[in-house]
């Protein structure tokens, strides 16, 4: 039988990546393996063409619903994949569905030209008086939009605000979608069991998404009524906000994950940002700690107390849950020390080792902390001071070796800049750290 020990190490079992992980792809090619066999039994179009054109049609059908599984936020995929990745799925399976869909309406088109022996042009035309088909061609529009606007080029030149506000057309072209199939006369509609089939994986995929998106979400707001009981900063720039509520130790909140906070009485409601907790969750409090790097983060300082929060989350996968090995490595780098110093409080007495990365002593947000949680626990902190390209890397895999020779004996949590993780991440991939023992976690509303 498995055993998890106080470390959080666990052992004789499957890791909880490896499972989600697993579980996810079964549900895919479980639904893949009957959108197979409904299109050979009976997806026959009126030519060739059209044929292929229904295959491809299935099959984008199934990416969108996939589509809305990876941004549910379901806890149990979260707690063991994570936001991230899912959101890096989420993005790949969203170009797929692209140049799905396309070559779906490119193949329709083509088909019914040949039908009718007319221009493809006069074909399309035609199809654009077709209820059924305009609906499908306003959700491949939609669709083409969306993918536009989420590229890293334009992404990088637009709010926040406006790039989410045009995301959420993804769920118009979803529901034309949904209108499109069900007025078309479709291999999901040729017999009973492919009726019961199709309605529970969209109902599922629907539910999933207004449980995880909206249900809980509204629902944990308004049983814990969260709000601001102090406000305290930490340096020049960096601020941290202690939330309090009703029941919080009912709230399934680790050390290491983030929530999205919103403060609706001094902001927005679009102001929204991805906080990670600063010290593990005690059942009585929350606390977020942030560096003034834009309108949100830098208001944050100006809260007054009793500020009503609307809190999304937990969310992550950056926690003990993950552990593998009795001996840990925190790496972190500026304000990315938050979820770290967490991590840290859940910590036993042990073999752990820090790292943290500043440009100066002054910019060691939470030093003071994190030195007493790691003299507490016998283990080591050291601070790597300089900015980039200043001295040697600490980073590469010599430094690294140098800095902890047991490296590959250790779990790894890395938590920083986007450059600095990468770093880490590639000196680690190096020494040939078995991926399994390596936890990072770039979060993001992105």
């Amino acid at each position: 039988m498995g055993a998890t020990g106080s470390s959080g190490v666990r052992r004789g079992t499957v890791p909880p990546v490896v499972a989600a992980r697993r579980a996810l792809w079964t549900f895919v090619l479980v639904n893949l393996v009957i959108v197979e066999v409904l299109f050979v039994t009976e997806g026959s179009g009126k030519n060739e063409v059209l044929t292929v054109a229904k295959f491809f049609g299935l099959h984008a059908a199934v990416l969108m619903l996939f589509q809305l599984l990876l941004v549910a936020r379901l806890p149990w995929l979260d707690r063991r994949i994570g936001m991230d990745r899912l959101t890096v799925w989420h993005r790949w399976v969203g170009s797929g569905l692209l140049w799905t869909v396309l070559t779906h309406a490119v193949l329709v088109v083509l088909g019914y030209a040949r039908l009718d022996d007319a221009s493809m042009g006069r074909t399309f035309l035609a199809l654009a008086g077709v209820p059924a088909s305009l609906l499908g061609m306003w959700a491949a529009a939609f669709l083409v939009v969306i993918v536009a606007v989420s590229t890293r080029r334009v992404r990088r030149r637009l709010r926040y605000e406006t790039w989410h506000g045009l995301h959420l057309l993804l769920y118009v072209a979803l529901g034309l979608a949904f209108a499109h199939q069900l007025l078309e006369t479709t291999t999901f509609n040729s017999s009973a069991p492919a009726r019961i089939y199709w309605w529970a994986l969209w109902l599922f995929a629907f539910g999933a998404l207004l449980t995880g998106r909206v249900v809980v979400p509204v629902w944990r707001n308004l049983h814990h009524r969260f709000r601001v009981v102090a406000v305290v900063p930490e340096s020049h720039d960096v601020v941290s906000v202690h939330v309090t509520g009703r029941h919080l130790d009912r709230l399934p909140a680790r050390a290491g994950q983030f929530c999205v906070w919103r403060f609706p009485g001094h902001n927005h409601w679009w102001s929204a940002n991805p906080f990670s907790l600063s010290a593990a969750p005690d059942g009585r409090t929350l606390r977020l700690t942030a560096k003034a790097a834009g309108e949100t983060s830098a208001g944050l300082r100006h809260l007054p107390v009793g500020t009503r929060v609307f809190v999304e989350g937990p969310y992550g996968a950056f926690t003990s849950l993950h552990r593998t090995r009795p001996g840990v490595l925190l790496i972190a780098g500026g304000v990315g020390i938050t979820p770290v110093r967490a991590l840290l409080e859940e910590e036993p007495a042990g073999d752990v080792v820090v790292l943290y990365r500043v440009r100066s002593e002054r910019d060691a947000v939470l030093i003071h902390e994190m030195g007493a949680l790691v003299a507490a626990r016998g283990g080591r902190l050291r601070l790597l001071t300089g900015r980039r390209g200043e001295g040697r890397p600490p980073f590469e895999p010599e430094s690294l070796l140098a800095l902890v020779p047991d490296i590959t004996d250790r779990d790894v949590y890395v938590c920083g800049p986007p450059g600095m993780t990468t770093a880490v991440l590639s000196g680690l991939r190096a020494l040939r750290v078995p991926r399994g023992q390596v936890h990072a976690e770039r979060f993001g509303l992105g």
